[in-house]
């Protein structure tokens, strides 16, 4: 199996009772049916229920296990993960999430989860749409029982205007939903545990409430986690650099990742060309470590396109 080319998989799509149709309208996407309201789209994925697979039927769970360094570098062959330690996503919230958590990793195990920390990159909002994140400065756990038991957990959590091009860091533990009206990619270790601690008294697809995890969300919820912002943006295009991710934006031309690196593309907004391959918003695709330098130049087809570089930790 040769790697002088990028490599690219087949979105899965998932149905969700706040999701809509942005990402045929605003990325161009070609959704599953014509009704559905779809929530995420899976773009790089390594897990058993929804395993990334190129058009040539070759999976990321094999990329990962049988030819690691080709693809994702030396540097990575020492990474103990069996799974390809990330899941990338898009998120079309048109209606609010539910207020979540997700547990942090001394907790995961004894609540039988996974940890998962994140990070989101606004690609689209809606005038007014906005983010929760944290607590409001003052608020207590018993603060956060009482708004439980009265439902008025929003009241307690602290807002952030949201605006495109924002990124904000959520690290387990971190109190979070994403507000309506918002087009995101998400960036995540590979886990798929969220507890949901409060869902607006609303129905899911079915009908009936969706279950509710509050005993797991008030054993993970980081309770000194007060009124975050959003990512300041280095200036070298970091968005968030930490143990499990790092993130960039970049918008101007040059080499994505140097010879014998691994690293995905995220295209956010118009167009860009990567070694002949042309890439548009909504897009990601692996840039292998095998591939030669002059196959890595990047170029934007105008101003206005953007696009993550999504590197995992050596």
């Amino acid at each position: 199996m040769k790697f002088n080319h990028l490599i690219r998989f087949t979105p899965i799509y998932q149905s969700r009772v706040w999701g809509g149709r942005r990402m045929q309208s605003l990325l161009g996407a070609s959704l599953p049916d014509a009704t559905t309201p779809f929530g995420e789209a899976w773009t790089v994925c390594d897990r058993p229920e929804a395993p990334s697979i190129t058009a040539d039927g070759v999976s990321l769970h094999d990329l990962w296990t049988n030819h690691r360094e080709e693809v994702f570098g030396k540097a990575l062959l020492s990474c103990p993960s069996p799974t390809f330690p990330l899941l990338m996503k898009i998120l079309d919230a048109c209606d609010d999430l539910s207020i979540q958590v997700h547990p942090p990793a001394h907790m995961a195990t004894a609540l039988n989860g996974e940890p998962k920390t994140e990070m989101w990159y606004i690609a689209h909002a809606d005038p007014g749409a906005k983010i929760y994140a944290g607590l409001r400065p003052g608020v207590t756990q018993a603060d956060f029982e009482a708004a439980l038991q009265n439902g008025t957990v929003a009241d307690v959590v602290h807002v952030i205007p949201a605006r495109t091009g924002d990124c904000l860091f959520i690290p387990s533990g971190r109190v979070h939903a994403i507000g309506a009206g918002l087009l995101i990619y998400e960036i995540q270790q590979n886990s798929d545990t969220t507890y949901r601690v409060f869902d607006w008294n609303r129905v899911g697809l079915d009908g009936k409430p969706r279950a509710l995890h509050v005993m797991e969300s008030m054993q993970s919820i980081d309770f000194n986690d007060f009124a975050p912002g959003v990512q300041k943006i280095e200036a070298d295009g970091t968005l968030v650099k930490c143990e499990y991710f790092d993130v960039k934006v970049r918008s101007t031309p040059g080499p994505a990742g140097a010879p014998g690196e691994g690293l995905t593309l995220a295209v956010t907004s118009g167009e860009i060309s990567v070694g002949g391959t042309v890439l548009k918003a909504g897009d990601f695709a692996l840039v292998p470590a095998a591939l030669e330098e002059m196959a890595r130049q990047v170029k934007p087809a105008d101003s206005h396109s953007k696009w993550l570089e999504i590197r995992v930790p050596s």
